[in-house]
């Protein structure tokens, strides 16, 4: 048997270090060498924060194909970033199978986690020096948060998945599948017990509150609300969770401040993974400002800032946006600006491009090819997204929601080194899973006014009808409310329109017409199949 054959899911934690942003959690110091039997108090704090460091790695440290791939590709509103030929498996769902490596490494990170907080946990049941009751309480308690975090990810992609409860210290292949419904009350209990240890507001700033452990519980009830085996009041008590972290987060007043690199830590967040410039403590580095983007700086006047990671929102998209949606100037750039001089020849015609000019411009109604010849700078008209122009294979309005200026331009395979917050959780979502949640309740008087509260934001102050709020409504505002911090594929998954708005709306997957109901489950990767002897059983394929 050769090593690491029977790895099936991550089995032994190495006590690490962790260290994040300016307010780091611990001091750094190599444990490696400890085991549980002895470790102190100063260890044991270690250990919980190797589960905050795991979490965080896996939400950007990813190669050039798997960047968020299983968040938001193949959806409705972001799609791959080529033209509309040939097939792609998670996108355009071709030929998706087992041996995909984002299916299998989506999988191990999750279970990298679980196997953290099981250490901590299992370690908490010993007598641990230095330790008082209160900190390995609480320490249990966080634990608790990710590994509910992390069976979300798992049932919701995978369907029933390994229940993996305590540290295991021995290779193993025997692992059998759960079902949905014990996994889902396997995550309810650990939230309700992590719940009244936490604090309200924890001293170091990016730390699990009790608000996290809220919001996430009313988005698992929520969902659960659709499932066949769904308890009576999970909508109700999905919309009272998301009330009290509304009323403990307060919506910051403009959407441009909410986003602002200069106001991360505001009102309305409720967790974050922290980063910050110091270039040990904060690992790959937060990734965000990659998603979204193209060759710009291939065009006069730009220059390199910040690359792409193969994905684009859809036209869809960008059709969303009313007029005066104030989130729409706040999340994407229709004017790119020069950050350098250049000259530009159209035709027999040579122009200047000077640094603060206009460079590049995806006006929201076609120009004339004779306005755009008459320009200095490119002009990409709607519906030519997909279409060469002689520089890029495709281009759109530049996303800018997640920009980190001060971060240099890296390649995917390399450390991405962004230094903002990544905001995981917010009350701005909050208003949206209370609307969904009196939807599915059936009180839509009540869902309108709070997605009227959350538009208002946006300077949208039309008051919305009862009668407009459906599903389709919902997931619009939470597509214009929250692309690219929240998983797409699970918010269509969750509602049963997966399928129906992303083979409308999604141009390449709308080619290959290939998405069908085997793939609201993704495959079990291969490996944990074959590892396992076949006690872990495979999703139709």
């Amino acid at each position: 048997m050769k090593k690491n054959k029977h790895k099936i899911i991550a089995l032994l934690l190495t006590i690490g270090v962790l260290s994040t942003s300016c307010e780091s959690y611990l001091e750094e110091e190599n444990n490696t060498a400890l085991s549980v039997e002895n470790i102190d108090g100063a260890i044991y704090g270690q250990m919980v924060n190797t589960i905050y460091e795991r979490a965080r790695e896996t939400s950007t440290y990813y190669t050039s194909d798997l960047y968020y791939a299983l968040e938001d590709l193949g959806t409705d509103i972001i799609t791959r970033s080529s033209p509309i030929t040939g097939t792609d498996e998670l996108n355009d769902y071709v030929k998706l199978n087992s041996q995909n490596w984002a299916i299998g490494v989506y999988w191990d990170n999750q279970y990298r986690i679980i196997a953290s907080a099981n250490t901590v946990i299992n370690a908490a049941e010993a007598d641990i020096s230095g330790l008082d009751d209160a900190d390995k309480n609480t320490g249990v308690a966080e634990a608790k948060f990710f590994r509910a975090m992390s069976y979300f990810q798992l049932v919701e992609n995978y369907g029933g998945v390994p229940l993996v409860l305590n540290q295991i210290t021995t290779a193993q292949t025997e692992f059998t599948r759960a079902s949905e419904e014990q996994v889902y009350a396997q995550i309810i209990n650990d939230l309700n017990e992590a719940l009244p240890v936490l604090d309200q507001n924890p001293a170091k700033y990016g730390k699990v509150s009790k608000d996290a452990v809220r919001h996430l519980l009313s988005k698992v009830l929520l969902t659960r609300g659709y499932k066949s085996f769904a308890g009576a009041t999970d909508f109700a008590d999905a919309a009272a969770l998301a009330e009290t972290v509304i009323a403990n987060h307060d919506l910051v007043g403009a959407f441009e401040n909410l986003v602002s690199i200069d106001n991360q830590r505001n009102s309305e967040v409720i967790f974050s993974y922290l980063f910050g410039n110091n270039s040990v403590s904060r690992g790959w580095g937060n990734s965000r400002h990659m998603k979204y983007q193209f060759r710009f700086y291939d065009y006069p006047g730009l220059f390199k800032s910040v690359q792409g990671l193969g994905t684009m929102p859809t036209p869809f998209y960008y059709s969303l946006f009313e007029d005066d949606d104030e989130r729409a100037e706040a999340t994407f750039a229709r004017v790119l600006y020069a950050n350098e001089d250049d000259t530009v020849t159209k035709g027999d015609v040579t122009m200047n491009i000077m640094v603060g000019d206009t460079a590049m411009y995806f006006p929201k109604t076609a120009w004339s090819q004779a306005a755009i010849d008459a320009v200095p700078y490119a002009v990409i008209n709607p519906g030519t997204y997909f279409t060469n122009d002689g520089v890029t294979n495709t281009h759109f309005p530049k996303f800018k929601k997640f920009d980190d200026p001060s971060v240099p331009f890296t390649q995917p395979d390399q450390p991405s080194q962004g230094e903002r917050d990544m905001v995981m959780m917010r009350s701005g979502e909050a208003y949206l899973i209370a609307a969904e949640a009196y939807l599915g309740d059936s009180d839509p008087v009540t869902a309108a006014a709070r997605l009227t509260t959350l538009r208002s934001r946006a300077g949208l102050i039309t008051p919305v009808l009862p009668t407009e709020v459906d599903l389709d409504f919902i997931l619009d505002e939470r597509a214009r409310e929250l692309t690219g911090e929240v998983n797409r594929w699970m918010d269509l998954k969750r509602t049963g329109k997966l399928i129906e708005r992303t083979l409308e709306h999604n141009p390449h997957a709308k080619l290959n017409n290939a998405l069908n109901a085997k793939n609201l489950l993704r495959p079990i990767p291969q490996r944990e199949i074959d590892n396992s002897q076949g006690t872990i059983t495979q999703n139709p394929l």
